[in-house]
């Protein structure tokens, strides 16, 4: 048996999010209500979501020697994310982005300062049964992967939703870019046919993220959109790495994926609650009863149509 049911690679960081009444122009001043710190990261809030579903979890990235690591590293801890392989080495550096929140317009802006990137030898492939891994844990765990016995080799999971350079999908059992992202590494005259160029890369499946609207998959040999869920949202801050981690809890439950994609949809949701992407990720007793309250998976699946154009 393994000791996770997901190791998740790639970048953690310390974000600062300030709510501003409109992101500044050149030159402009603007007032914020006090800034809020909170820890972030593809792959990392994958993880933190992971934990507070119940499941088995550990993080494998980077941070330098210093008091931004060291707090990254203490709130993975305090969710139960297994943290021996996140490295602090002198050198590297611990990555960090300022947030803006339009309150206005509820868009956002980041600022980010990228971090290092962890080495195919820190990667535990041997320890999980999925390895999932973000734009900056992308060639570290491909590497690793490649390099593993063929009979023990984990599922592997790549969250696409920023740009991978080098990036393939021979191999890959899971690719879930966002539909805008799928669009610029899979450019087609339709969103049917850039769904279609991302399996025929390789992908085992594919599920592109569409925001408010749900998220789309394959299913009964035609793709679908799975709606999402209607919540009164304070923020829609790393509510796609929330997606990911219930998207991997649902599978490694044995769900199948269109299932597991609807649990995403639910969880994604419920994280939007809250200011920063983490504080309203829900526990597994309230995952659950909201599914119910919503009537299990009753909403309906919306064939896409092949004409669809692409408008991302």
């Amino acid at each position: 048996m393994t000791e996770f049911d997901v190791v998740c690679v790639g970048c953690v960081t310390v974000d600062s999010i300030a709510v501003v009444d409109h992101v500044p122009a050149e030159d402009e001043r603007v007032e914020s209500q006090p800034f809020a710190d909170s820890g972030g990261g593809p792959a990392a809030t994958a993880a933190v979501t992971l934990a507070r579903l119940g499941h088995r979890v550990a993080f494998c990235g980077v941070t330098g020697p210093d008091t931004a690591g060291a707090r990254a590293r203490e709130l993975l801890d305090a969710e139960g994310v297994d943290t021996r392989w996140l490295r602090a080495r002198p050198g590297d550096r611990t990555a960090r982005s300022m947030i803006l929140i339009s309150r206005s317009a509820g868009t956002r802006a980041i600022v980010t300062a990228p971090g290092s990137a962890p080495e195919p030898a820190d990667v535990p492939v041997a320890a999980s049964r999925w390895i999932h891994a973000d734009q900056a844990g992308y060639a570290a765990a491909r590497a690793a992967l490649a390099a593993s016995a063929p009979g023990g080799r984990p599922s592997f999971s790549i969250d696409g939703g920023n740009p991978i350079p080098g990036m393939g999908l021979s191999g890959v059992d899971l690719y879930v870019p966002t539909v805008s992202r799928l669009v610029a590494d899979f450019p087609r005259a339709t969103l049917h046919g850039s769904l279609e160029a991302a399996g025929q890369a390789g992908a085992r499946s594919v599920v592109a993220t569409a925001g408010d609207r749900g998220a789309y998959l394959r299913a009964g040999g035609t793709w679908v959109l799975v709606p999402s869920f209607g919540i009164d949202v304070v923020s829609t801050m790393g509510a796609g790495d929330v997606f990911h981690g219930a998207l991997l809890a649902g599978l490694a439950e044995g769900r199948d994926l269109r299932e597991a994609v609807a649990f995403a949809n639910a969880v994604a949701a419920l994280s939007c609650r809250a200011l920063d992407g983490r504080a309203a990720i829900p526990s597994r007793q309230e995952a659950d009863a909201f599914v119910r309250a919503q009537g299990r998976y009753a909403a309906r699946d919306i064939p896409l149509s092949n004409p669809e154009r692409n408008t991302a």
